[in-house]
């Protein structure tokens, strides 16, 4: 007959596997609450075509496909069944700032340019300024070294060891082996 173990250990066992998992909730709970705390990197998205507005006071009515080409860039989107309407959209996503979303059509009748319906645009400028996220008040590291911290620091550099030079060996031939084997 076989040995049964004590009552006693594995009771202890059993108490121990209910206590292990009565306090993964506790865990659980400060998990949570940690990964409230820490907010992970969002990645910044951008997709489609900004258009400034310089760029839609550049177009002129009767501007062939080409010419709008080349001062919008290429649409984003184009339909087989809207051949004579391109449409420019812009998104920018963020974190931390009210997502931004701009588009422009522009309309072709007979070849060129009818008229353009959109958004109001804003300036280079003003676009440039709302992608700077950098905190207001840093201060500037200063980028330029004086004459006598260049020479404390030119002090302080150990002497250069001088660099050894190559011995002087037999000349170097310049005719070569050949690459294959000569025929047996």
């Amino acid at each position: 007959m076989p040995a049964m173990p004590p009552r006693a250990p594995r009771l202890g066992l059993v108490a121990a596997a209910f206590a292990i998992l009565a306090g993964c909730s506790a865990v659980d709970g400060a998990s949570r609450r940690i990964t409230d705390a820490i907010t992970p990197y969002k990645v910044e998205v951008v997709q489609g075509n900004h258009v400034s507005k310089e760029q839609v006071e550049a177009l002129q009515k009767g501007m062939s496909p080409e010419q709008v080409r080349q001062i919008l860039g290429t649409p984003l989107v184009t339909s087989l069944f809207h051949g004579e309407r391109w449409d420019y959209v812009f998104t920018l996503k963020r974190q931390g700032v009210d997502q931004q979303r701009r588009q422009l059509t522009v309309f072709f009748k007979d070849g060129s340019m009818d008229r353009v319906e959109g958004d109001p645009m804003p300036s280079e400028a003003d676009f440039v300024s709302t992608l700077d996220n950098r905190r207001k008040g840093g201060k500037i590291p200063k980028l330029e070294a004086t004459e006598e911290e260049l020479r404390r620091f030119n002090a302080n550099k150990p002497a250069a060891a001088a660099a050894p030079q190559p011995a002087a060996s037999a000349p170097v031939s310049a005719s070569y082996p050949p690459l294959e084997s000569a025929p047996r």
